[in-house]
């Protein structure tokens, strides 16, 4: 894109948004794990420079590259044939074996694969070493550090099956890690381990990726693959946030429907929140920008799977104050809302409730009791433009609902001008000013006309 053709609004409102996420991932350290497609033309000149962009903004950036095509391409050219084992449980990935079992590594396979992975790893250095001008890269000055980092054992003889020199993760050397990214390097860590003997073992590129990031407690691990963000089998819509426990459900009740790739990759997230990983995402490496898109901004185009909720209800605070009134000016501005300085929302802030989405408050609600009385009004709804629509006015009039009743309040009062019927459908019923206690009913604008509705609890 030309400088002439971008709208200047639009970039620096995407940017002001993109700021706190800046901020947020500066210092923290993401594991990147994609296949060996990934880093041929035209997709690896995209990924290489959303990398350089995620070091350069201080993120802590480890890689893992698979190297499948490579291989099968040093196989071929050798006239060898991949053999792979039926699948014992232990999960592959696209590199280290296929969908129906674990690569079986023999000694001739074994030199392919040490010269796959080496062309991946000089392919990466050369392309995350380029400065040339008029590209992302113009000014970079990146190191790409890379060795023996990963001890590994044999996978053995399995089901009668000998494994040859395919191999599991035994031990990640965590410290030369952190003392490569503490010294500003990316860190390119490949699917091979080494046992104390000396012998070199091909390994799961996904496995290794998994283990680096629970071995460095990562704040994320994310995989770029084919075939995602995951999509529901019944509904055929993408999911975009999982808890483990979710995920767990979803392979139980529908693990055979979903993708192979999908489900073994769904199923090492769930291993991975386990193993201390905050977050693991899952992106689909065939959109143009997904790494950026799902980093910096609020919703993210993948499959998210954490421990902690994406978005949550929660009290709020008066460091929330900014957030609501952002959302409450508007509506106030058309006579939706009651006008509320701020002075009075810092006293009030108590009685609020807010939906937080991945550190943003995108909804505000708020219970205010009436003095003396077994009552109290919901007033203050407000979402987000973006994020209307999809029950959250509803959800946060349901917790203050029952918020009302362990208060053992019996009466709430709502008073709108344009939400009559949002409130009827929740039991509200048409009222009068003389429901209102006196305090109240004496703040009651006659000339805004709002609808008083009463339900009875």
């Amino acid at each position: 894109m030309r400088p002439a053709d971008l709208d200047p609004d639009r970039f620096v409102e995407w940017l002001r948004q993109a700021a706190p996420y800046i901020h947020a991932h500066r210092g923290r350290t993401f594991v990147i794990a994609f296949p060996g497609a990934a880093v041929k033309p035209p997709g690896v000149e995209g990924l290489v420079h959303d990398i350089a962009l995620l070091a350069g903004l201080g993120v802590r950036v480890v890689l893992v590259p698979g190297a499948r095509p490579q291989i099968v391409a040093r196989m071929a050219a050798r006239g060898l044939r991949p053999v792979y084992a039926a699948n014992t449980g232990n999960g592959t990935d696209t590199d280290s074996g296929s969908e129906s079992g674990l690569r079986v590594t023999d000694a001739e396979a074994l030199e392919c694969v040490k010269e796959a992975v080496g062309e991946v790893r000089l392919e990466l250095e050369a392309r995350l070493s380029t400065g040339i001008a008029a590209t992302p890269m113009a000014g970079m000055r990146l190191r790409v550090a890379s060795g023996n980092v990963i001890t590994a054992r044999p996978v053995g003889v399995r089901h009668g099956v000998d494994h040859g020199y395919t191999g599991e993760v035994r031990r990640v050397d965590t410290e030369a890690l952190r003392r490569r990214l503490d010294g500003g390097d990316v860190a390119l860590v490949a699917p091979l381990g080494y046992s104390p003997t000396g012998e070199v073992f091909n390994l799961s590129a996904e496995a290794v990726a998994r283990a680096v990031a629970g071995a460095l407690g990562a704040d994320k691990l994310i995989h770029l693959a084919d075939g995602l963000p995951v999509v529901h089998p019944e509904s055929g819509e993408p999911i975009p946030e999982l808890t483990p426990g979710e995920a767990r459900e979803l392979l139980h009740h529908h693990g055979t429907a979903l993708p192979p790739s999908a489900a073994r990759l769904l199923a090492g997230a769930v291993h991975a929140c386990a193993g201390g990983v905050g977050r693991v995402h899952l992106l689909d490496r065939g959109r143009e920008g997904a790494l950026l898109l799902e980093l910096f901004t609020r919703d993210g185009v993948g499959t998210l799977v954490t421990p902690e909720r994406f978005e949550t209800v929660r009290r709020a605070r008066l460091e929330d104050i900014p957030a609501i009134l952002a959302l409450t000016r508007p509506l106030e501005a058309r006579g939706a809302l009651l006008q509320r300085p701020r002075e009075l929302l810092e006293t009030q802030i108590d009685h609020f409730t807010v939906i937080e989405r991945d550190g943003a408050v995108i909804a505000t609600a708020a219970l205010l009791p009436y003095p003396g009385e077994r009552a109290g009004e919901i007033a203050c709804v407000a979402v987000d433009p973006d994020y209307q629509g999809e029950g959250r006015a509803e959800a946060l009039v349901e917790r203050l609902e029952r918020d009302a009743r362990r208060m053992r309040l019996e009466r709430l009062v709502a008073l709108t001008t344009e939400a009559e019927h949002f409130f009827r459908e929740r039991g509200f019923e048409p009222a009068g000013p003389e429901i209102l206690p006196e305090a109240r009913r004496a703040l009651y604008d006659a000339e805004r006309n709002s609808k008083i509705l009463l339900k009875i609890l």
